[in-house]
This record gives C-alpha cells, structure tokens and sequence, in this order.
C-alpha cells in the first residue's frame, strides 16, 4: 500500500505512555471533570493525579509487602495493607499529612487500639498498673490496738504472699521485681505505668505531690537565686504550691542551708545543680537544679546537661530512688513533649555511659492528665535492649 501512495497504518499513542505512567490519564480526566463540572480542567491537572496515585500505590504496595513478610505470608492480603497504612508516618500518623487516616479498607479487619503498658513485654510476663493506695487518716488512741491487730495480719497475709512468689519460675520473678516500688513508706502515692531500662534501673510516672513523695532524693527546679519562696513548682508545671510551702515543709534549717549555699557558691548558672539536705521533708535530699528557658541558646543541649547534673549528685550521695518533676514544662516554657523526650533520653543515655550508677528507681512525679499521657506514651518508646 505504501508503494502505492497509501497512507501508514499507525498505532495511536496513549496520553498515560505519552506523560510515562501507567495509570490512565484519560480516565482521570473524566473522573475529575465529572466531579468538578463547573471548573476548566488543564491539560496537566490528569496526568499529576495519575502520577500521584501511581506513586501512592507502589508505595501502599511496598508496606503492605514488607507487613506480609513479617507476618510469614506469602501473599499480600487486604489486612496487610490496613496495617502498612496504619504503621506509616505519612499515610496515617503524621499530622500535617494523615492521607489514608480513617479510610476503610474492605476486608481488612480492624485494630487493636491497647495501650502499650497493657501488653506483654518479651520475657512473657504481664504489665500491669500497679497503686498503692494513700493510707486512712490517723485514729483515736481508742482504736489503736484494733488498728495495730489488722496490720499485724496484712503483714502476715504479705509474708505468706512472698513465700507463694519465690516458688515461681524466673519469669514471675521479673515481673514481681517491675511491680514493687519505694514509696510505700510515705504518705502514700498512685504508680501508674512502670518502665525497666536494659541495665536493671526502672522509670516511673507517679501521680503525687512531690514535696510527700518519701524517695532519697527530689529534684526542685528553681532559678540562679535557689528562690523557694513565692509559687513554687513541686509537681508540675500545671500544679503549683501556695507561697512558702517547700520553706513550710522543709523547715528553719532547710531555709539556713539553702541561705549557706547561696553566700557560699553565688548564683547556680544553668544547668548547674546542687544538693542539700531534706530536713522536714520525707525525702532524704533536695537537688536544686536552674534548668534553661525554652528558646533560649542551646535550651535543649542545656536540659539534657539539668538532669544528668541531677543524676550525677545522686551518684555521689548513692542514692536509689531520684524524683523528677516535668523540668522545664513551667514557667521556663517547654513543650511539655519536647521536655519528656529530652528528660527521658538524658536518663537513659547516662545510665548508659555510667554503667555503674547506684540510683536503681526514678520516679516521674506529676500531676494533670496530659504530662501523664505524655510521659507514659514516651516512655513504652524507649529501647530497652
């Protein structure tokens, strides 16, 4: 034919080969001008949403392939990338982004929504939420010998308890040794999630008020001056303590010794920390500490110094239990978010350079709700291996 003067038969090229995807562009035009009738769609406007989608599917694809895998499947199932969609940062958990967040995949079942101190951990053993509840009021001298009756018999139930844990395997031991804490002694406080560092140290957020909390030693963020006076942050940012209550609970020779280190060493710069006796309080020692300001020069580096200054005073002393309040998060300005990440990798990164420390528990003392959420959230991230 073409000798002949007839015309070539020629294949027509698609739009999705000409632009180099393989998602339709033809049907993304008809799709997009079905649902926007009233707009002028551009001749590039199909052929990005194609390109887009294609993107967004080998990515889909990609997790839902490294979820089957994981999970010993040879095949890709609906399930599997309801779970890639739902472990991805961008695809559902980021918030600026969140693309597939609330999309429901057809037969793809639902998830679990546990809270990560609820689950198993490695060894086996069962998490648990552990309180020790505040003790009554004191009784009349009347009541004392009835009183003194029933404590006798919790001890012993306590001791026959005791007896029953050291017969169980290695497992229950481990777990009874997550579940006990070193504040029943004082007038009482809720431990409401408990963490255990590879070394053997535990993390645990308390709900108190630390100026009650009966540990060795707790850390009081003050400023360069060692203020005590006025407002006084005790728990949190968010619970704050009548003027003079840390001078009240601690007593004349707590204020003397507090007016002795100021003549002494002057003004505490920032992220110094230094250390006096409790007196009055139920804790053994008081760390002052001057933590930085959010936004200021190098705030961060400067709060991670605070508490491994902290810590380091309590090494001296070899002191077992620290409590910390949420340093930082009042009226120096963190975000209480950023100010738990930071506090809680200083801890484990010199628990990790020190190897040796005697401090065995830090107890997480606060208040309101959201530091506790935040605290317990940041803490089950931790690595513990």
């Amino acid at each position: 034919m073409s000798s002949r003067g007839g015309k070539k038969k020629t294949t027509k090229t698609s739009r999705s080969t000409k632009a180099g995807v393989i998602f339709p562009v033809g049907r993304m035009l008809r799709y997009i001008k079905k649902g926007l009738p009233k707009y002028r769609i551009g001749v590039g406007a199909p052929v990005y949403m194609a390109a887009v989608l294609e993107y967004l599917t080998a990515e889909i694809l990609e997790l839902a392939g490294n979820a089957a895998r994981d999970n010993k499947k040879g095949r890709v199932t609906p399930r599997h990338i309801l779970l890639a969609i739902a472990n991805d940062e961008e695809l559902n958990q980021s918030v600026p982004l969140q693309l597939l967040k609330g999309v429901t995949i057809a037969a793809g079942g639902v998830l679990p929504n546990i809270h990560p101190e609820l689950l198993a951990k490695k060894r086996g053993s069962k998490a648990k939420l552990e309180a020790v509840i505040t003790p009554p009021p004191a009784v009349k001298k009347s009541k004392m010998s009835a009183t003194k009756k029933s404590a006798s018999k919790k001890t012993a139930a306590g001791k026959k308890t005791a007896m029953r844990s050291k017969k169980q395997g290695e497992g229950s031991k481990a777990a009874s040794a997550d579940s006990t804490t070193e504040g029943t002694s004082t007038d009482g406080f809720t431990v409401l999630s408990t963490k255990s560092l590879f070394l053997g140290q535990r993390l645990q957020v308390v709900q108190a008020d630390i100026s009650t909390v009966g540990s060795e030693a707790v850390v009081h963020p003050t400023n360069s001056s060692l203020y005590t006076g006025g407002e006084v942050t005790l728990t949190t940012s968010d619970f704050i303590l009548p003027g003079g209550a840390l001078e009240k609970k601690g007593g004349k020779e707590f204020v003397d010794a507090i007016l002795e280190l100021r003549k002494k060493n002057g003004p505490l710069e920032v992220a110094g920390a230094v250390l006096t006796s409790g007196y009055g309080l139920p804790a053994k020692f008081v760390i002052h500490c001057n933590s930085p300001s959010w936004g200021s020069d190098k705030c961060e580096e400067l709060l991670d110094k605070t508490v491994k200054n902290c810590l380091a005073l309590a090494d001296e002393k070899k002191l077992k239990s620290v409590a910390f309040p949420s340093i930082g998060s009042g009226r120096n300005g963190f975000p209480k978010q950023t100010a738990a990440q930071l506090i809680l990798k200083a801890i484990s990164s010199y628990f990790v350079a020190t190897m040796s420390s005697s401090i065995k528990t830090v107890y997480f003392v606060l208040f309101d709700s959201e530091s506790i959420g935040i605290y317990v959230q940041e803490m089950a991230k931790l690595d513990t291996n």
